[in-house]
């Protein structure tokens, strides 16, 4: 099996190589411009995919808030020009490659703890500008898909976490903010809403999972990527000091709380492990050890 994977450099992309490797891919990564239609093709030409892993967003929430035109531009007309450059090279080939799109469980916006766990069938109330992005970009590619044919499927990610995350996001700024007071630095560490409940997934068990969607998922089906528990901000940052072992006063920083913040998310993952019998592997606190040696050694000597 041959992939193509937008958005290969990025966190997530990373991971997915990897996996993609293990299990026995080739797989493409792929840099271009989600601007650039013409080049996504030649993308396309290049790498004879059978399945497209369409990862290339603008993905960190605060950002979409301040520049929503931009995250519009790049995870919904981005979407739309690599669609387009899918019919194209449908037509020169006589088949469409199939495509994985990575949606996001913010599209199901903020709801009552008494709907929890989110399911698939859930209507859709995006709550940001990214959120927006995302499930128009569903809509786009599924949209496409039952009027002009193709194969699509959405795998929407909750939370992950994992080496190699950038320090916007949470649990990576937790770490990283340790690692310094580790080396040295000053005891004190600002965070944002630790009461936040997330359903918290390692990004290389959400690796597997794509793999996994792409070889057994059911064409327009979506699937929630999720441990299926919720686990507090506050209990993660607490494990994070124990495996850090630093004496850290933590004071919270009115600049990193989020408007929108949702109080508690949690998905199902029945769909997802009835079809394909994926399940998670990384403990939690495996995942954390392996986050904060991370921090560690982007820190240096």
């Amino acid at each position: 099996m041959r992939a193509l994977v937008t958005g290969a450099s990025g966190f997530v992309g990373q991971h997915l190589l990897e996996a993609l490797t293990t299990d026995g891919w080739t797989a493409v990564p792929d840099a271009t411009d989600l601007a650039d239609e013409d080049g996504l093709l030649a993308a396309l030409e290049r790498a004879r995919p059978d399945v497209v892993f369409h990862l290339a967003a603008l993905s960190f929430v605060p950002d979409s808030l301040h520049a929503p035109e931009e995250t519009y531009a790049v995870n919904v007309m981005g979407t739309a020009r690599l669609s387009s450059a899918l019919r194209a090279y449908a037509g020169r080939h006589g088949g469409v490659p199939r495509v994985l799109f990575t949606s996001s469980a913010e599209v199901y916006g903020s709801r009552a703890s008494a709907e929890m766990p989110l399911a698939e069938t859930f209507e859709l109330r995006p709550a940001n500008p990214y959120a927006a992005s995302k499930a128009a970009a569903e809509m786009l590619l599924l949209g496409e898909m039952r009027a002009l044919g193709g194969d699509v499927i959405i795998a929407r990610a909750f939370n992950q976490i994992g080496p190699g995350q950038s320090e916007k996001f949470a649990v990576a700024s937790f770490a990283h903010g340790l690692a310094k007071i580790a080396a040295g630095a000053s005891p004190l560490l600002e965070v944002g809403n630790l009461d936040a409940q997330r359903d918290v997934l390692d990004v290389r068990d959400t690796a597997r999972a794509y793999v996994a969607l792409a070889r057994n998922g059911e064409r327009g089906e979506v699937y929630n990527v999720c441990r299926g528990t919720a686990v507090t901000m506050r209990d993660l940052l607490g494990e994070l000091i124990v495996i850090a072992r630093v004496p850290v006063e933590v004071r919270a920083d009115p600049a990193k709380m989020r408007p929108s913040d949702t109080p508690l998310s949690f998905g199902s993952n029945a769909k997802l492990l009835d079809r394909t019998g994926w399940a998670p592997r990384i403990k939690m606190t495996d995942s954390l050890r392996d986050i904060y040696e991370d921090a560690r050694k982007r820190l240096g000597p």
